[in-house]
């Protein structure tokens, strides 16, 4: 089913939280803050939006580690009646897609409830204090990804640094549900 994500409510505290990769590793949301801020990023395998965006979003988040900007992706769906998200398959789509940054389990749901991510992908540009600043689509370059000729997930977080805020105006991220738990 597909769903648009809410609008941006600007200077909205994340929480923390601690995951674990798929090997175990477990990364905190304050280790894994950049200088300038961090995308959260709540996305899956099996998503036909999320396959359609994934190279653009690898090309951008190497952007925004130049800039300072650390991106960290996160699993939510129940990958007991979504196999094609477990652990394994998560391993599988890392590699595939040479990600740089982490993959992310969150197998008890509650950092997607506390972030209230609600697709994937579904993005929260955070600035270096932890406060919501963009809550958009990664570009316009849609399902095919050609004539992308905004990178607004990139543009929105480098305005925030120049300027302290993100843009006004952001166009809702839309995606698949996450897959909640019956």
């Amino acid at each position: 089913m597909l769903i648009d994500t809410p609008i941006c409510d600007f200077g909205w505290q994340a929480p923390s939280f601690s995951l674990p990769d798929p090997s175990g590793q477990l990364f905190s949301s304050s280790d894994l803050m950049g200088k300038n801020g961090m995308v959260v990023a709540f996305i899956c395998n099996h998503c036909p939006y999320v396959k359609a965006i994934i190279n653009r979003l690898v090309a951008d988040a190497d952007t925004l580690k130049d800039a300072g900007v650390s991106l960290v992706a996160i699993m939510s769906n129940d990958y007991q009646r979504y196999p094609e998200d477990s652990p394994e398959k998560m391993s599988e789509f890392s590699r595939q897609h040479h990600m740089t940054f982490p993959y992310l389990i969150d197998e008890t749901q509650q950092v997607a409830r506390a972030f209230g991510a609600v697709c994937t992908p579904d993005f929260f540009g955070l600035n270096a204090d932890g406060q919501l600043h963009y809550r958009g689509r990664l570009d316009d370059g849609g399902m095919a990804g050609e004539g992308r000729s905004q990178a607004e997930l990139v543009d929105g977080m480098m305005q925030m640094m120049t300027t302290g805020t993100g843009p006004e105006h952001q166009i809702p991220s839309m995606g698949c549900s996450v897959k909640w738990r019956g």
